[in-house]
Parts: structure tokens; sequence; C-alpha cells
């Protein structure tokens, strides 16, 4: 599908066209090596090197909402994100995030953010990393700043 014919379609259809992308970067980017997991790893690399940042995902589940460090965290994210013009959304499904990002021994369980990096050599490249971008400028384009993102069903 073009980004045209994604930009033209109905709400509905659109939304689970950009869920769909979104889990599709993040297998992608996982079996490339392109992902930072946790919000102190992901400070760390927005710190020492912004320009390797392509997208960031944050996430956020009902045993975390009143988490005042981890909403002060992504404020500062946020912020970072847009100074550094990174593409940013939320989903609402932290456990099919990890279920998508973590590894299976459970060293990964910080899924509140994650960020796709590109590599030193620029070897990886996804069609549907273009599609999350466009919508995140169309989001902003409606002041829609931070758009959230409903992650396909299983």
């Amino acid at each position: 599908m073009t980004l045209e014919e994604v930009l033209i379609q109905k709400p509905g259809e659109r939304a689970e066209s950009v869920g769909k992308a979104l889990e599709e970067v993040l297998v992608s980017a996982k079996s490339n090596e392109c992902l930072t997991l946790g919000v102190y790893e992901s400070a760390k690399v927005m710190n020492v090197d912004p320009d390797s940042v392509s997208f960031c995902v944050l996430a956020m589940d009902e045993e975390f909402e009143c988490d005042i460090a981890l909403q002060i965290h992504f404020t500062l994210i946020q912020a970072f994100c847009f100074d550094n013009d990174i593409s940013i959304v939320r989903v609402n499904d932290m456990q099919h995030l990890t279920d998508l990002v973590g590894d299976k021994s459970g060293e990964h369980e910080d899924a509140h953010c994650v960020l796709i990096t590109n590599p030193s050599d620029g070897s990886w490249e996804d069609p549907s990393l273009e599609k999350l971008h466009m919508f995140c400028e169309e989001s902003r384009s409606y002041n829609e700043w931070v758009p959230e993102i409903t992650l396909p069903a299983r």
C-alpha cells in the first residue's frame, strides 16, 4: 500500500494501518538490532547520539498511570524529541509492546520508552517507518503532538 493510499483511508482503517506499520517497524528494528529499550537507556542514547534516533514510542498502562517520576521522564523525552525533530507516538498496551520488543528471558521489561535508531552504517531501512513519520507529521498539523497508536490485536 502506498503512502497516498494510507492517507486517504477512512479513520478506522487508517488507525489499523498505522498500528500495523508500527508493529512491522518494531519487529524489523528488533531483528536489525536498531532498538533501545527503557527510559534511562533511551535518555543515554538521546544524550550521546541524538542524530541516531529515528523514532520514539512511549508506552503507558494503568499500573504506571500515576507514576509521577515516569510522567516527568515522558515530558522530558517528548521535549527532546520535539527539539530534535524525532517522531514520537504513544501506545496504551505496554504488554503487547513488551511482547513485540522484549526478549524471552524477561531481561528487557522496561518498554515504557522504545527508540528506533539508525545503524551507523545506514544498512537498515523500512518503508513502514516512512508511513509512521508521515502519520506523525499529519497529526502535528492537527495539533496532536504525540498521537496515540493502537497496536493490532493478536
